[in-house]
């Protein structure tokens, strides 16, 4: 008799288990997500037996050359609704319930049932509907800047360099483009103008943080004192004494593509606008495509990845460096422009307003990838849009906390919605040969 243990073959009917180990992070994640959506569910039912009166949403604002009709919801049973849905999603991801594969589906329901439950109580039996047509047109104008200047930032920390100094690079660019549009009378110069303003912050940026290996985020902070109090000097001195031709910019005027711009509610929204929207949509599409399918592209990656193991293959870490932060300076030049000529056409001391940083949180929230960054700035434009028509509806809500909702919504939204993500691992890390 044979000492050879005999192995029997796993039968064909036999079912083979598979078991999933959710990682620490995306745990946190998930019960982070579930915990805040269970909240508002429980917040919405509160709301939903109190609210009266009907919600009404306009489709088509009265210049429009093809009037929709206005919707009308019950706000009660729209309310409770939505509380439904958002409280059975919270709970799913509370309990792991949620199908791996519908993760992404159910959270995008879950953020459309707030929105439209917020709104429906919001405007329920206000003397005027939701204006529809303006919350989109809203969005897409102040999500412009903040796109532009999270796409500086994905190829400044991509390649291993902290940019805190978005915020500064905006307010260079604005009193840039404002000064050069207001002595040339060009847009193109301005534009131009405010792209060699980004870049030469950024290459302050490059210059401490490369080569003289100063900390990063304190640069970054210096870096927006800096353009803060040269912006003010410079406009107390000499642009507002001289405003009849230092500040006095031509405004951008909106670029029609036929046809396209005909269809209802959208047409106008996406394809009636200045060439500064359509320049924020060709660059994300722009930075995705060098980042991810160029040998440059690897390159930005791999220093920002592992320098060391990026030098002992032949790449000058500091020139790539130096490449990808300047590149991100062009970006956030342009997206500066759009506080001046892309609006009132004259700057302001502070005109920015914090909005570098909410483009930093936008950068975070996309985890580095220039799509996902610039569809966070969408939402970031979105909720400042958004309180910003809630004051027009008279919303029992008072009015300091609706101001304080795209910094609320940064705050949630980066530190609950998402759990910790991971930066490039030499993110901030100077590099030393």
């Amino acid at each position: 008799m044979s000492d050879t243990q005999t192995v029997r073959p796993v039968e064909a009917d036999q079912a083979v288990q598979l078991s999933y180990l959710e990682a620490p992070a995306a745990r946190r994640a998930r019960l982070s997500t579930g915990a805040l959506l269970t909240i508002l569910g429980v917040g919405f039912l509160i709301l939903g037996v109190q609210v009266r009166g009907e919600a009404r949403f306009a489709l088509s604002t009265p210049f429009d050359p093809v009037q929709l009709p206005t919707i009308a919801l019950p706000s009660t049973v729209t309310v409770l609704l939505c509380a439904v849905i958002t409280l059975a999603v919270g709970v799913g991801y509370l309990t792991g319930r949620v199908p791996r594969g519908a993760t992404s589906g159910l959270g995008a329901l879950a953020a459309v049932a707030v929105f439209l439950g917020f709104v429906s109580w919001a405007a329920a039996g206000a003397a005027y509907p939701f204006p529809v047509g303006n919350q989109l047109a809203g969005t897409i104008a102040l999500a412009t800047p903040l796109v532009l200047g999270a796409l500086g930032g994905v190829l400044c920390e991509n390649s291993g360099v902290v940019n805190v100094a978005i915020e500064g690079q905006f307010l260079v660019a604005a009193l840039t483009a404002a000064t050069v549009g207001s002595v040339t009378g060009s847009i193109t110069a301005a534009l131009i103008g405010a792209a060699a303003a980004g870049v030469a912050m950024a290459a302050l940026l490059a210059l401490f943080s490369l080569r003289y290996l100063v900390d990063q985020v304190v640069l970054g902070v210096v870096l927006n004192l800096l353009a803060t109090g040269v912006t003010g000097f410079l406009f107390d001195q000499l642009i507002q004494p001289n405003s009849g031709t230092l500040n006095n910019a031509p405004n951008m005027q909106s670029i029609r593509i036929p046809v396209l711009a005909d269809i209802p509610l959208l047409g106008s929204v996406l394809f009636d606008q200045k060439i500064l929207v359509y320049i924020a949509v060709a660059s994300v599409i722009a930075v995705t495509f060098l980042l991810y399918r160029t040998r440059w592209g690897l390159r930005v990656r791999a220093v920002g990845e592992h320098p060391h193991a990026a030098d002992t293959v032949g790449i000058s870490v500091l020139a790539v460096r130096w490449q990808a932060v300047l590149l991100g300076g062009v970006f956030a030049g342009l997206g500066g422009a759009f506080f001046t000529i892309g609006s009132t056409g004259g700057f302001i001391k502070d005109i920015t307003v914090g909005n570098g940083f909410i483009a930093l949180a936008a950068l975070i929230m996309g985890r580095w990838h220039p799509v996902r960054a610039a569809l966070m700035a969408v939402f970031f434009g979105f909720i400042t849009q958004l309180a910003s028509q809630m004051q027009t509806l008279q919303t029992p809500m008072p009015s300091q906390f609706l101001l304080m909702l795209p910094y609320l919504a940064t705050i949630i939204a980066v530190a609950g919605l998402i759990g910790r993500v991971r930066a490039p691992a030499a993110d901030g890390v100077p590099y030393v040969k």
